[in-house]
């Protein structure tokens, strides 16, 4: 009888160590001058956290201000909120307003180390959309030295210097219909990494017709997770996974591929 209470009591004690993950938690001005951000940490983390990968998104423009709740309204995290397995710490700062800045995204970075988030550091990756698309290529080629990939969405690049850009396996998507933000920003910074020759870790492709808001499905598609996972900082010559292909078809599938969520991501 004790033998079997002991054991009830262990099996508690690990549920309640394990329901202390997939959460999602306010950071809120714990970084002086800093991003308020979101921090999701997934379900098996207690078990894997030096193993975890690290994802920064970044949003747009339409979600900037001091509300961070604006941030959920799209992205990785309302991905995984709607059953999106994205086995990540992922972090989701809000910028107050203007352009993203590249140190203050690498001062979560820092944060998370001083605060023993334990993750794997040869993993950190970045994706953005529109304002966030000008971020990630901003953060991608400000630290490529922290960065293992980089997707950026129908943005561009405020850069003078984009050549570190070629140093990280990078794919820059951007529709032709954009009317927000024009394809030409994208593939700027595309020329400007073939006159340098620099495009071994290049992929990009412009989607015919494609609407600015059309490529938010990036973030609800499994396809885009696996392919920023493939890489490693510390991989030999850090080549681009081109072999993950993210068709038309499988955007178009993304939100009825997702299995719901059989119970809500708890947020505090």
């Amino acid at each position: 009888m004790k033998r079997c209470v002991l054991v009830c009591l262990l099996a508690l004690s690990v549920l309640c160590n394990y329901a202390q993950y997939d959460l999602v938690s306010a950071k809120k001005n714990v970084i002086p001058g800093g991003y308020n951000f979101w921090l999701y940490t997934p379900e098996d983390y207690y078990y894997s956290q030096e193993s975890t990968p690290l994802l920064v998104f970044l949003h747009g423009a339409s979600l900037c201000g001091r509300n961070m709740d604006r941030v959920l309204r799209y992205g990785t995290i309302d991905a995984i909120k709607r059953g999106l397995d994205v086995p990540a710490l992922v972090v989701a700062p809000q910028n107050p307003g203007g352009a993203w800045s590249p140190r203050k995204l690498n001062d979560i970075l820092e944060w998370l180390d001083a605060n023993d988030y334990t993750y794997d550091h040869q993993r950190v990756y970045v994706i953005g959309m529109s304002l966030g698309g000008y971020g990630t290529m901003d953060f991608v080629g400000t630290y490529p030295d922290k960065i293992a990939a980089g997707m950026a969405l129908c943005g561009g690049c405020s850069l003078k210097d984009q050549t570190k850009l070629g140093e990280v396996p990078l794919w820059i998507i951007h529709g032709t219909g954009d009317r927000a933000v024009s394809v030409r920003e994208s593939q700027k910074v595309v020329d400007g990494l073939k006159r340098n020759r620099l495009t071994q870790r290049l992929r990009y492709d412009w989607i015919r017709g494609a609407s600015h808001g059309a490529l938010s499905r990036y973030f609800y598609s499994q396809k885009t997770y696996e392919w920023l996972f493939s890489h490693r900082l510390n991989d030999v010559g850090r080549p681009v996974e081109r072999s993950i292909d993210i068709t038309q078809g499988d955007l178009q599938e993304a939100y009825r591929k997702m299995q719901k969520r059989v119970d809500q991501l708890e947020f505090e």
